[in-house]
């Protein structure tokens, strides 16, 4: 069994993964670091060189990657809910657990972070609102469990993890 993150950029989806996967004593894999370790470029230069689709695309091909992985909590970029062949390869891992937060927190997790083209808009708190939106019938749709982390500390998201999935530490 793995565990798969899903939700929005700045839900919490790396840290928590990072704790989850610590605290169970599992694997931690993130797709958006596999891609770049396989690509050689970070997520932006993608995105600016190869464009969305051939992402995408990537995204898919690193979710393939992993069919053979056990006891991994796998953190997915914020998009790898947009195509429903992912979702499907995803399930396939294991149960989806989406992180959501409301579009003001996200803003205020995210905003001193440089890295992320998002942010690099005149309004980015309307650019949060507007892609989190369209986003959220996949969220909802793709979620096999959805944990509200606005006002949750790491570990209580870890932990109401752990409970949605009836998961014991080692």
């Amino acid at each position: 069994m793995n565990i798969i993150l899903i939700g929005f950029m700045g839900t919490g989806k790396t840290v928590v993964g990072q704790k989850l996967a610590h605290d169970l004593g599992w694997n931690y894999l993130d797709t958006d670091e596999l891609i770049e370790q396989t690509e050689k470029l970070d997520i932006n230069e993608i995105f600016s060189q190869k464009g969305k689709v051939y992402f995408r695309q990537l995204e898919t091909r690193t979710l393939a990657t992993l069919k053979d992985c056990d006891r991994s909590v796998v953190a997915t970029g914020g998009g790898i809910v947009l195509l429903t062949e992912n979702v499907k390869m995803a399930k396939q891992l294991g149960p989806l657990v989406l992180l959501w937060a409301d579009p003001l927190e996200i803003f205020e997790r995210v905003k001193g972070d440089t890295s992320r083209p998002l942010l690099k808009v005149a309004d980015p708190l309307s650019a949060i609102n507007k892609i989190l939106s369209a986003r959220q019938p996949a969220y909802e749709q793709a979620a096999d469990y959805k944990i509200e982390t606005t006002r949750l500390t790491i570990t209580e998201v870890v932990e109401e993890i752990k409970k949605c999935l009836k998961l014991k530490l080692p």
